[in-house]
């Protein structure tokens, strides 16, 4: 076996299903047999739901994520991770770096890069000037409305484009949610309420674009079907590239803030 050596981050241990659980730790690997020895951050969760052990990537912190189900030891979880410890390694060093939200940052707006400045006697909170976003006010609240910037964007960008959609397909949108999700970037609800990844506003417009209409077309299809399909190519024709650069870059978008 592998040698692994478990470095508690945590410091406690959390009691759930009867077995001790640290909350996060890092656990040093060895990808491959004459790879060098790496630092991993892991979390670890329970569910009552998991028949199995599994292993995630999640994005936005930068670890990997194994789930136990409920009655499986904390061993099970660490043979996973040892069998896989190149291919963990590999997904979390091809992550973006983290982009936070301070003055002098570069984040994406439509697809293309705009600038964060800091202008303490501006007015307004957070707005555009040409690529530049401008935020007044403390420092200490330029990270908040940076962010409430950009879901106000996506809200009004989304809330477009879903008026348009819904118009061509004579649905109606019940309601439009923003949400911050790890795996999709839009739901549909069987109640007609369209949610979305606020992220999106940072891909470029035909994504959104695509985005939209695809969640938009569930309102007359609830389901994958060939009608739905058809549905969504008579909304946008960027089915096919929008789903590419989202698996490409996508990940990247989780990074930001």
């Amino acid at each position: 076996m592998i040698p692994v050596k478990q470095l508690n981050r945590a410091g406690q241990l959390r009691q759930i299903g009867g077995m001790a659980l640290p909350d996060s730790e890092t656990i040093v690997l060895r990808p491959g047999v004459f790879g060098a020895p790496v630092g991993c951050p892991v979390r670890w969760c329970r569910s009552s739901r998991a028949r199995r052990v599994s292993l995630r990537i999640d994005a936005r912190a930068g670890e990997v994520v194994v789930t136990l189900p409920m009655r499986a030891a904390r061993r099970a979880g660490m043979a996973l991770l040892t069998t896989h410890a190149a291919w963990v390694m590999q997904r979390l060093t091809a992550l973006a770096p983290p982009v936070e939200f301070a003055s002098g940052a570069e984040v994406l707006l439509g697809g293309r890069p705009h600038v964060i400045r800091h202008d303490p006697d501006a007015r307004g909170g957070a707005f555009l000037e040409g690529e530049t976003i401008i935020v007044s006010g403390r420092p200490e609240f330029l990270a908040r409305r940076v962010k409430d910037f950009l879901r106000a964007e996506a809200k009004r960008r989304i809330a477009l484009l879903g008026e348009g959609h819904a118009a061509t397909l004579g649905v109606k949108i019940r309601a439009i949610r923003l949400k911050d999700t790890n795996s999709r970037w839009g739901s549909c609800a069987p109640d007609g309420t369209l949610a979305f990844s606020w992220r999106l506003v940072m891909a470029p417009d035909w994504v959104l674009d695509y985005v939209v209409a695809h969640e938009v077309a569930h309102l007359r299809e609830l389901n994958h079907s060939s009608r739905f399909w058809a549905h969504v190519e008579g909304l946008t024709p960027h089915r096919d590239a929008a789903q590419h650069w989202l698996r490409d870059n996508g990940p990247a978008l989780l990074r930001v803030g």
